[in-house]
């Protein structure tokens, strides 16, 4: 089992319990993470998202597929409490953005994006990578840290197969040791809900294998946050995740159930190009018709 809910004996760190908050207002449903109505996002006059319904439940995992410029990103900034709606209404575990503290909201979510990633210091122990986000920080430096702490990093790098670099330093790691990593850092405060930008980004094939069994034995976990994980590239959903959204330049193409969303059809029409989509057991791939 992944190191969910009530870890280790009950200890628990100083920034979950901080990041508690009350129970959700009575007109959101509890067992919704992400609520969006008719949610549009527009910057210099451009609409990034345009009248957006969505919903994430708590034991869901959903993948966002779409090109570049769909509006996936804004789509997950948003979920994190990164960003408001310019019109619509958007709750995230209960808490109307825009009527919230945005910090405490955030300690309850897991994040890992290249942008995230681009400032962890290449010289800090891989271990201190992950415990650091108990206290929201990128950096190791005069904080302290309890013993519980520490031995949750450490069991986290060990479910994702890097365990045994606890103790090197973040810049001598391959790309996909370091993704998963970074995945470890998003899950170190036991958020309610788990977010991943295009996590195998950038990783050979070895890299991104190795990465989505990770991802699919979370994913099996029934005591796993929500997840919601965003790529270009059929390829990279792990199994065991049970939703797709589509979007196509801001617009929502499809969504609901993978095995009813995910088709040839549906993904033609997100990318603009005649595609066809094959299924080998769990897996998808595709290509050019």
């Amino acid at each position: 089992m992944w190191l969910t809910g009530a870890w280790l004996d009950g200890v628990v760190t100083g920034a979950l319990i901080s990041g508690l908050s009350g129970a959700a207002p009575a007109s959101v449903d509890a067992d919704l993470v992400v609520s969006l109505d008719g949610v549009t996002v527009r910057r210099a006059g451009a609409a990034l998202l345009h009248d957006v319904d969505w919903q994430v439940e708590l034991d869901e995992r959903w993948v966002v597929l779409g090109p570049n410029g769909a509006g996936k990103t804004t789509l997950l900034n948003l979920a994190g409490g990164r960003l408001h709606p310019t019109a619509g209404l958007a709750h995230v575990l209960g808490e109307l953005l825009g009527r919230t503290d945005l910090t405490e909201l955030r300690t309850r979510i897991g994040l890992s994006t290249a942008a995230l990633a681009e400032r962890i210091p290449t010289e800090e122990r891989v271990v201190d990578v992950v415990v650091t986000a108990s206290w929201s920080v990128v950096g190791r430096w005069r904080e302290e840290y309890d013993s519980g702490d520490e031995t949750r990093a450490r069991a986290l790098l060990g479910q994702l197969g890097v365990g045994d670099l606890a103790d090197r330093r973040y810049g001598t790691l391959s790309e996909g040791e370091r993704k998963r990593v970074q995945i470890a850092r998003a899950l170190m405060t036991d958020p309610e809900l788990l977010l991943l930008d295009e996590p195998a980004a950038g990783l050979d094939l070895g890299g991104r294998e190795e990465l989505v069994a990770r991802l699919a034995e979370l994913a099996a976990d029934p005591d796993a946050p929500a997840l919601v994980l965003v790529t270009h590239h059929v390829e990279e959903i792990p199994p065991g995740f049970t939703h797709a959204l589509l979007l196509r330049d801001g617009d929502v193409v499809a969504q609901g159930l993978l095995a009813d969303v995910l088709t040839g059809e549906n993904l033609s029409e997100t990318f603009g190009l005649s595609l066809v989509l094959e299924r080998h057991g769990d897996r998808y791939t595709a290509r050019a018709g």
